[in-house]
């Protein structure tokens, strides 16, 4: 998933959305797939970061869009390099945002059928072309500062 992250005013709310399959040829997963269990509908493209327009902030509520993400990762750590992302846009300029979903051999498949990605790799590339990497488990991080997940980038 790669996205260009621009600095946008914020004006849509994104309360209550519902998420859609935009495409009856391609299955990531549905509602079942978050019941009653510890997945989040993890944004790979963020709602915050596209609530210029309704169109855009609609857009993020795909199937397509988000990922079986630990609900701790999704509500902390990534959720701050989001915020982070966000912050850097408005005083840099346009980002661009690569986000790679990883599934080990041995990742976990919901009782629905569901493969649960093992982790992810977000990149941030500045524009001056310098470039930060990060890797998440796909589990609880413990309350990690979001900065404590930098790696290499290769």
């Amino acid at each position: 998933m790669d996205y260009l992250l621009r600095s946008r005013c914020s004006k849509e709310c994104r309360s209550k959305r519902i998420y859609f399959r935009k495409d009856a040829q391609v299955w990531t997963s549905n509602n079942a797939d978050y019941k009653n269990n510890i997945w989040d509908k993890g944004h790979l493209a963020p709602a915050a970061a596209f609530s210029d327009s309704e169109g855009n902030l609609k857009a993020t509520f795909s199937f397509l869009n988000c990922t079986l993400q630990h609900q701790r990762l999704n509500r902390k750590e990534w959720a701050q390099l989001e915020q982070q992302v966000r912050n850097w846009a408005k005083v840099f300029g346009d980002m661009s945002v690569e986000v790679d979903v990883l599934f080990e051999s041995n990742h976990r498949v919901l009782p629905t059928g569901a493969h649960v990605p093992s982790g992810f790799i977000k990149r941030i590339q500045f524009p001056d072309g310098t470039t930060k990497c990060f890797y998440f488990p796909n589990d609880d991080t413990l309350n990690k500062n979001w900065s404590q997940f930098e790696i290499e980038c290769d």
